[in-house]
């Protein structure tokens, strides 16, 4: 029963995050689990993922010994150099479930001072 209410509290978000949100911006989902943090960046009008980044990726599995603000803080790192590599600079943040607070906050942050604009 409580997965789905979880599940209906996404979807209504998510939902207002496309109504809200213009037509020419990526959506920035998130997803975070008690040891790894992962995001990706999709586009909703062609329902295709265009850059991902996680916690659990080779480059930055290495780097397993850090705290969990450090490993979101390496993802959101990674994920903004994939997108300015593609030239994307206008996405809004699909939090899901999550509080903006603690490690999605560190990594919203650090999107914004790499560039990326919500």
């Amino acid at each position: 029963m409580k997965t789905l209410k979880l599940d209906k509290k996404k979807i209504r978000i998510r939902n207002h995050l496309k109504k809200v949100a213009k037509n020419n911006r990526f959506r920035l989902s998130i997803f975070r689990s008690s040891k790894n943090f992962s995001a990706q960046i999709i586009d909703d009008k062609n329902k295709r993922t265009l850059i991902s980044a996680s916690s659990l990726d080779k480059d930055l599995k290495v780097s397993a010994k850090k705290n969990k603000s450090e490993i979101s803080k390496n993802v959101a790192e990674k994920l903004a150099l994939k997108a300015t590599e593609k030239n994307i600079k206008k996405i809004y943040l699909d939090r899901g479930l999550y509080k903006y607070h603690g490690r999605v906050r560190i990594f919203a942050e650090t999107l914004r001072q790499k560039g990326l604009e919500f």
